[in-house]
């Protein structure tokens, strides 16, 4: 993706982002440790697997940027961090289920190790487990906010699932599976960091803001990744969201843009998730400027998060927020 600058304010690369995250992403993942013991070895094994992949850990480094930006740090900070962890790595064992992935950050899937019924209860012993940690904080709006946030992640799953295999998906309908399963926990963790820091509700509802245009910024930069990366780099299969049935936005606006034999053909790979179909769908795709479409489309959310940041003064934390929101779009995995 071409470069995404905010002008005359001080942002960090990802490199200083996640040094300048590292002792609290340390003192988390610590407690990750600790609290994802079991007696039950199976559980075990097949949480330590999808942790262990690591990845970007970006839903729970917002939480602990947000509170560092507003002057906050701590074991409570640490511990809902690592709850946004476990509620995100619950919804990554069940989505590759029901996608049916194999492969995920460069490796197999955990149920395709597993099975899926291992993969399906261990993601239900990361949701519990993830609220015993939150109740422990005994703050009943961080438990309403992240109620809340997992019961819309659940219906988004839903939301998602009426859509597989609809070549009648519309930009509107995409957009509201991405605020359900992407967005809202980016905009929870960004609005519980500000939270447990004390700020007051402007604010509050501020880093809400960045939270959800960050998340829609994410999510429609992956989904053109999807189209516009290879399998190594990805670290899942190219065109996965093509096997699976799902019209992202680079296939959506290819739909409305083609003429009839081109949309007949995109109708017919998206009814049958036609993976065999992904060098005519991207020939189209690149034909009908759909990539450039929505890469313009990640950038107006980006921007709309970094605005969401004018009214806070300026740190370095401040600074990190600033380049995640570049980093949303210019990444290439």
């Amino acid at each position: 993706m071409p470069d995404f600058p905010i002008p005359q304010q001080r942002q960090l690369d990802l490199p200083a982002i996640q040094a300048l995250a590292a002792p609290d992403m340390a003192a988390m993942d610590a407690l990750i440790r600790r609290r994802l013991a079991s007696d039950v070895v199976l559980i075990n094994q097949v949480a330590e697997y999808i942790i262990g992949a690591g990845g970007k850990r970006l839903r729970p480094m917002l939480l602990l940027l947000t509170a560092g930006a507003l002057g906050h740090h701590g074991a409570d900070a640490h511990q809902l961090a690592a709850v946004v962890e476990f509620i995100h790595t619950s919804t990554l064992l069940h989505d590759d289920v029901v996608d049916e992935s194999d492969l995920r950050r460069g490796r197999k899937t955990a149920n395709a190790v597993w099975g899926n019924a291992a993969s399906v209860l261990v993601g239900d012993f990361l949701y519990s487990r993830s609220f015993q940690l939150m109740v422990e904080l005994e703050r009943m709006d961080v438990q309403r906010i992240l109620a809340d946030t997992t019961n819309t992640i659940a219906e988004g799953e839903v939301l998602q699932l009426l859509h597989v295999r609809n070549p009648d998906t519309d930009e509107a309908a995409y957009l509201r599976v991405i605020e359900r399963k992407t967005a809202v926990l980016f905009a929870a963790a960004t609005r519980l960091g500000a939270l447990l820091a004390g700020a007051d509700a402007a604010t509050c509802e501020a880093m809400h803001r960045y939270g959800m245009a960050l998340g829609y910024a994410f999510q429609i930069a992956d989904d053109v990744l999807d189209y516009a990366s290879d399998t190594e780099t990805l670290g899942k299969n190219l065109g996965d969201d093509l096997a699976e049935g799902k019209a992202t936005l680079p296939l959506i606006h290819a739909m409305q843009r083609s003429d009839a034999a081109t949309r007949a053909l995109l109708r017919g790979a998206i009814e049958q998730g036609d993976a065999g179909a992904l060098p005519q769908v991207v020939a189209a795709i690149q034909a009908c400027g759909s990539l450039g479409y929505s890469r313009d489309c990640a950038q107006r959310y980006a921007r709309d998060a970094a605005a969401a940041l004018e009214g806070l003064d300026d740190n370095d934390f401040v600074a990190a927020l600033r380049g995640l929101a570049q980093y949303s779009v210019n990444r290439d995995h």
